[in-house]
């Protein structure tokens, strides 16, 4: 079986429920990702081996067409000897192209879901209601494939255990300034007034970013929270958010990280997509931001609105309320 999922790495990591239904009835899941994506699938229990691929037609930066390329892609896929393939996107993403690559790779079945007519592209054409919730949406994919759930999963997100032992002691609070999209980032001034009422408040407070990030991780910390940005692999990170009381993060990657380790989160929600499909699934969580900002379903990645209002009403004391009700609950 080939799962493919060609974006993001929180987009990645909310395909689990669908890889374990998947795995369940496969002797053997390959899943194909994107670059950004590809730590979060080897993290995905039930996946066998990543395949890496950059896709042309889906990623947000995306590289020119080259038809060598696809046919080396196609020709990976033939060595493999993927009998049968779901294809997973977003609503506004077609599977139509990936899936004639791999009908050219001699792949028998493939499903997916598609509001285009496909022709002879997929076997299972699903169709579903786009206000689910992201995981629930792909596993409604996999049912439609044929796969299941095994019996006890809950189908919430996880990821492999063990995780990487870290040095620090478990029930500090993670706060994640950073953001994928610039559109669903709360300002950095408004991090850094977060780590100085956190810390009034009494937590331990840790930075976390990636490598482009350490500027912004330093600034938000200050003298008072500890700085980790650019510290952590993907799956470091995983452990670091496993032993949080609380994480405080946007509408990016780590926030799905956060709902797969079952640590509760603080979502900091710009309302350029809607919150039923892509907030934290599985976990408590208090959802902060205007979800009627003029900016909503725009699907921006520029906030397209004067002064970021949807993010910028929220305040570090609007923080640390929905940390103290998350961990008291």
């Amino acid at each position: 079986m080939l799962v493919a999922r060609l974006d993001n790495a929180g987009d990645v990591l909310l395909q689990g429920p669908l890889v374990r239904a998947v795995a369940h009835g496969a002797d053997r899941v390959v899943f194909l990702a994107s670059p950004q994506g590809t730590a979060a699938a080897q993290l995905l229990p039930g996946v066998d081996e990543v395949l890496t691929w950059h896709c042309p037609w889906i990623d947000g930066s995306p590289q020119p067409v080259d038809a060598a390329d696809i046919a080396a892609l196609a020709d990976r896929v033939r060595a493999l000897g993927v009998d049968e393939a779901v294809i997973s996107t977003s609503f506004h993403q077609s599977p139509l192209p990936l899936a004639l690559v791999l009908r050219t790779a001699d792949v028998v079945r493939i499903s997916a879901t598609s509001v285009d007519y496909p022709g002879s592209l997929l076997d299972v054409r699903h169709r579903v209601d786009d206000d689910l919730p992201e995981p629930e949406r792909a596993l409604s994919l996999a049912r439609a494939a044929g796969f299941e759930l095994p019996d006890g999963d809950d189908g919430r997100l996880a990821v492999r255990r063990p995780l990487p032992a870290v040095a620090h002691e478990p029930g500090y609070v993670v706060l994640h300034p950073g953001a994928s999209v610039p559109a669903r980032a709360w300002p950095a001034d408004r991090c850094a007034e977060a780590v100085e009422a956190l810390a009034d408040a009494g937590y331990r407070v840790l930075v976390t970013g990636g490598p482009g990030e350490r500027a912004l991780t330093a600034a938000v910390a200050g003298t008072r929270g500890t700085d980790l940005g650019g510290a952590t692999t993907l799956a470091e990170m995983a452990a670091l958010l496993d032993g949080a009381a609380a994480v405080v993060v946007g509408n990016t990657g780590p926030a799905h990280l956060a709902a797969a380790v079952g640590t509760p989160v603080v979502s900091l929600f710009s309302p350029v997509v809607p919150a039923v499909r892509w907030a934290p699934y599985g976990v408590p969580t208090v959802l902060l931001g205007d979800q009627s900002a003029p900016c909503r379903d725009t699907r921006a990645r520029e906030c397209p609105v004067p002064g970021h209002p949807c993010l910028t009403s929220v305040t570090a004391g609007d923080v640390v309320a929905a940390v103290e009700k998350l961990v008291t609950a």
